[in-house]
Formats: structure tokens, C-alpha cells, sequence
């Protein structure tokens, strides 16, 4: 009995050290941070409710579609996209959608266009869209980037009405030069900032960075206030590749007026699913980003 006794002792001891330990250890922090839905495509595409909701139990806290057209997100009403993500305790906030820079002939058309996307959103209860993408073609000249800001611009118009604000999202080639101009430069200084901000993908602009552009804290100082939203990408997964630092686009953040962190994943050494879950985790456990940025 006395053995028996003691052994129950030792037991006791030791779950109670073990609860002790993991008591003193800091839980992390809550942090409302989005996922782009492009990172899981193939799952939102098998099983869109299935997806949302494991983004939701993963801890993620809002967000960004990729999967507008004619009217419909996911081919889905918007309403009913917004009571699924809702339903997984996110909140839907931010959508992908972009339609070329048209012809003169064609900008009634393309503006039509706008209006239908911009009422969709609008009825979906997102309070941001965002152009991803500019052709190759649209750095030929910097009168061709100027028609596309005056595009953009157009749009902000549109989406303003509405209650909404317009954005682009960079890639790699914004940072090339035309006509002895950074075209992201031309861009940022040619867009109205009351209509127009910038979604800033740090993964693209390091990318660009090594083709001659300038760092990430030029461009955060240098146009205050213009990108409200940040794309914590990696190579692969957030954090994997070892070699991006995201710590001065966080410590700059209240320069750069940022409301949103959105993590994109597009290459995998993982099942997607897993692979923006590690993502979440890399900035849940990251002391430079904040809780909140809204």
C-alpha cells in the first residue's frame, strides 16, 4: 500500500509541475489577420463551406475572395458567400477582381461592369476590392500608365459611391522602369490617394527590390498613408524561406496607414490547408505584428 501510495505521490507531482509549466506559458495573442482565398482555390472550389470553416477554426479572422464573376462569388449569390463565411466566424472584407484597362470605344461598357461587381460587393457587405493584376502591355509608355490611372481613379469614383474602397495589388513588374520611372512610383503619384490605395505585397516588392528598387520602408515613408492593406507572402509558406523580413513593414505600420493583414500562399511544401495554417501560425507567434490594425 505504502508503494501504491507513493506512486500516486510521484503522479500527482508531476501533472502538477507540467500544469504549473504550461500555465507560465504566454499564450499568444488573438490577432485579426485574413487569409486570400486564392491560397486555398482548390479546396474553395471542391468545398467552399468545408474551406471557410476550417479557415475559421484555424483562427483565422476575415477574408479576401478571388472568385467574382458575373455577379456571383464562388458562383454563389453574394449574400449567401457572406452568411458562409460569417457562419465560420470570419468576416468578409476584401475581394480580388480586375478587368483590363478597355478601349475608348468600350469604356461605357467596362464602367458597367464596375457597377455590377460594385453592387455585388456591396450587397455582400465587403468594404474593399482590389485590381490584382496590370498586363505587361501596360508598361510600354508612361502615357499607357497614365491611362491606367486615370482608370483607377475612375473606379475609386465608382466604389466610393457605394460605400466601398478601391485598391491594387502589386506583383514584380511594377517595380520596372519606364521611361527613367519606377511604373510604381508613377502609379502611387498619379493615382487620387482619396480614391485609390495600395495593397502591398511584401513577398513582390522584395522581388522588385532586387531588381533596383528601393526598400520597403522608402516606399512606406516616402507615400504615407497609401496601403491600407498589407500581402504577408513568402516564397512559399510564410516564414519558410528564411529570407524575407517582415519586421520594418510592421514597425512602420502607422506610417503606412495600415488597416489589414492578409496572408497569400500560392507555392506549397504542404497541402494548402496546412500550408496557410503554418502561415497563421508564423504571424500569431510574430512580436512585431500586432493584434489589430483597424
Amino acid at each position: 500500500m505504502k508503494r501504491i501510495a507513493c506512486l500516486f505521490k510521484i503522479l500527482f507531482f508531476i501533472l502538477f509541475v507540467t500544469s504549473v509549466a504550461s500555465s507560465c506559458d504566454p499564450p499568444r495573442d488573438d490577432k485579426y489577420i485574413g487569409i486570400q482565398l486564392w491560397s486555398v482555390r482548390g479546396d474553395m472550389s471542391a468545398d467552399p463551406e468545408g474551406t471557410l470553416r476550417a479557415l475559421g477554426e484555424m483562427g483565422y479572422s476575415f477574408v479576401e475572395a478571388a472568385g467574382y464573376s458575373n455577379g456571383m462569388l464562388y458562383g454563389m449569390e453574394p449574400e449567401t458567400f457572406t452568411s458562409l463565411v460569417e457562419a465560420s466566424g470570419m468576416d468578409f472584407v476584401s475581394s480580388h477582381i480586375g478587368r483590363e484597362l478597355p478601349a475608348e470605344e468600350d469604356w461605357d461598357e467596362a464602367m458597367q461592369w464596375w457597377e455590377t461587381a460594385i453592387d455585388a460587393h456591396a450587397r455582400a457587405g465587403a468594404g474593399y476590392i482590389v485590381q490584382p493584376f496590370m498586363p505587361s502591355s501596360a508598361f510600354e509608355s508612361l502615357d499607357i500608365l497614365q491611362q491606367w490611372a486615370d482608370y483607377f481613379n475612375a473606379i475609386g469614383e465608382l466604389a466610393q459611391a457605394r460605400g466601398l474602397r478601391f485598391g491594387f495589388h502589386n506583383h514584380a513588374i511594377e517595380f520596372t522602369t519606364v521611361e527613367n520611372r519606377v511604373a510604381y512610383d508613377f502609379l502611387l503619384e498619379n493615382t487620387d490617394p482619396g480614391l485609390v490605395f495600395f495593397q502591398l505585397d511584401l513577398y513582390w516588392l522584395e522581388v522588385g527590390r532586387d531588381e533596383g528598387v528601393g526598400y520597403c520602408e522608402d516606399y512606406l515613408q516616402n507615400y504615407p498613408g497609401r496601403f491600407l492593406m498589407y500581402h504577408v507572402k513568402d516564397r512559399e509558406e510564410v516564414g519558410a524561406s528564411g529570407e524575407m523580413d517582415f519586421r520594418p513593414a510592421f514597425e512602420n505600420a502607422d506610417i503606412a496607414g495600415l488597416r489589414y493583414v492578409i496572408v497569400e500562399v500560392e507555392q506549397y511544401n504542404y497541402e494548402p490547408l496546412e500550408s496557410v495554417r503554418i502561415s497563421l501560425d508564423y504571424l500569431l507567434d510574430a512580436d512585431y505584428v500586432r493584434a489589430d490594425y483597424r
